[in-house]
């Protein structure tokens, strides 16, 4: 197919369709598929999506006239999703972390909700574009990045979705270790989740927002047990280890975890958007998305807040924490033994919900680095996902604390400089209108941005990261002089950063390029 200068090249689709006989516009199908290897996995591709429901062209623009009305039951999904993924053995292990950092339950509760909760509303505003644009959330990000720079942004999320889900496996993992009294090894437990999560994700869409609308209220019911079983062994008196600046240090340390881990859903929110109807309520989409994230991540780290403040009471407890891991302690707090086995192995299967969102999200997100790239089925992006996530999971099985807290701390930097640029774009430079979206060149680079503003906010905004980070493997000097051990300010200087550069770079590239 040549490429046509006046509608761009779908990154998905190589050939023309007949535009009569199928109803939609030549780059939301394809009929013809060629005689190469990819081209006859595409249409195999497209034959599975007619006889299966398995989900191809996902990366597509998907147009108002192919939307139909959405029942309320469905629309729940806005929320119930985002419950399923969020309420996990990995958000009750990130709970631990105040109780490392020298915190009191009550000063971990409050900032892992204040943190979960400002968070949330990036990824409930990020969401807001799906149903109005009918585009993925990487496709959005092109009216900002531009055809070029937002390249990086695909690499950076794909990355991100990747490492979420290792970390949930690790977590579920240890958890189905526990369960099987070692006789399954953590190993073998990271393949049986992330097996289970690629079959979900490998259907696509449809069977995703099925399965996460249900799939929450078994945790949910957990969660409540666990609450009910341990919050009388909480200990609401001991004072905090740290003081003055290294308090200071260590609450934005927790801040900053916990940020990352509710922010990191902003760069692929709208992908689960795309069904609904244009005309749907952008503030239910966003209320419903902002609230969906931060009370099952909340309920899930405060329990985990709880439970680690319970060590300081209960000495055989810590000794199971810190010598078999939190899977096994899970089954030594809860009673009677039989029981707390069957939690357990309910509990296992949470690690499966995030899995199945971040290799959906990691394979679309893949597909828009670059053209020949798109050409690649979704399905087997889906695999490629899928080895990637067994090996980050296995690899970084030993050291699970210090993996969560260097790693969702870096997903909170660069998705605060992400989700800032889309803000300032979408209301200042398009008038916070859909109309002044060239929709229709969503993938030609000629119809989109260069990129320049954005290209320039972004990278000061990692000189911003670099400057404000607290990480195990590098402290910068910002955060350096907050304490004994350092505080994690990356959030707040990349934030004031991006926001302060973007603007006038944008202005002027507008100005002079003209888009």
């Amino acid at each position: 197919m040549a490429y046509d200068p006046e509608k761009g090249l779908d990154e998905a689709n190589i050939t023309t369709v007949d535009e009569n006989s199928s109803g939609r516009s030549a780059d939301n199908d394809i009929t013809e598929h060629g005689t190469g290897p990819l081209a006859r996995m595409r249409a195999f591709e497209a034959r599975m999506d007619k006889k299966l429901g398995i989900e191809s062209e996902a990366i597509t623009r998907k147009l108002p006239e192919e939307k139909r009305k959405v029942h309320w039951v469905e629309e729940l999904s806005m929320a119930l999703l985002w419950a399923s993924g969020t309420m996990n053995t990995s958000c009750f292990a990130t709970g631990f972390l105040g109780w490392e950092f020298g915190l009191t339950l009550k000063q971990s509760i409050l900032l892992t909700i204040f943190a979960s909760m400002i968070a949330s509303c990036l990824t409930g505003y990020c969401a807001t574009f799906g149903a109005a644009t009918g585009l993925r959330q990487i496709s959005v990000s092109r009216y900002s990045f531009g055809w070029w720079p937002n390249k990086l942004v695909a690499i950076l999320n794909g990355i991100q979705q990747l490492g979420w889900a290792a970390v949930s496996c690790i977590t579920g993992g240890l958890a189905l270790t526990a369960v099987s009294d070692g006789h399954v090894s953590l190993i073998l437990g990271i393949v049986i989740l992330a097996v289970v999560a690629l079959l979900i994700s490998f259907v696509g869409l449809n069977a995703i927002l099925i399965y996460e609308r249900y799939a929450w209220f078994v945790f949910f019911v957990i969660f409540m047990i666990i609450y009910g079983q341990t919050g009388k062994y909480a200990d609401n008196t001991s004072p905090p280890q740290v003081s003055g600046l290294s308090f200071s240090g260590a609450c934005l340390n927790l801040f900053a975890v916990v940020y990352g881990s509710s922010a990191s859903w902003c760069t692929m929110a709208s992908d689960y958007y795309v069904h609904y109807p244009t005309n749907v309520s952008r503030v239910k989409v966003f209320l419903m998305t902002t609230f969906g994230i931060c009370i099952p991540t909340s309920i899930g780290m405060v329990a985990g807040c709880v439970v680690a403040s319970a060590l300081n009471n209960k000495p055989e407890w810590s000794d199971t924490y810190e010598n078999q891991g939190v899977g096994y302690l899970i089954q030594e707090m809860l009673y009677p033994h039989g029981f707390a086995k069957f939690l357990l192995t309910l509990l296992v299967l949470s690690g499966i919900n995030v899995n199945v969102i971040s290799i959906y999200s990691s394979a679309i997100s893949f597909q828009q680095i670059s053209r020949p790239l798109a050409r690649i089925p979704r399905f087997l992006w889906t695999l490629f996902c899928f080895a990637l996530i067994l090996a980050l999971s296995i690899g970084g099985r030993s050291k699970l604390n210090t993996y969560l807290q260097d790693f969702l701390s870096l997903l909170g930097y660069w998705c605060t400089s992400y989700a800032v640029i889309l803000f300032e774009e979408h209301y200042v430079f398009r008038k916070g209108k859909y109309e002044n979206y060239d929709l229709e060149g969503w993938n030609d680079p000629s119809r989109l941005p260069l990129g320049i503003g954005a290209g320039i906010a972004f990278g000061l905004g990692i000189v911003a990261w670099v400057m404000g980070m607290d990480e195990t493997w590098f402290i910068g000097p910002l955060a350096k002089l907050i304490g004994d051990s350092g505080g994690d300010v990356a959030n707040q200087f990349a934030f004031v950063v991006t926001a302060l550069t973007y603007l006038p770079a944008r202005y002027l590239e507008m100005k002079y390029v003209g888009r």
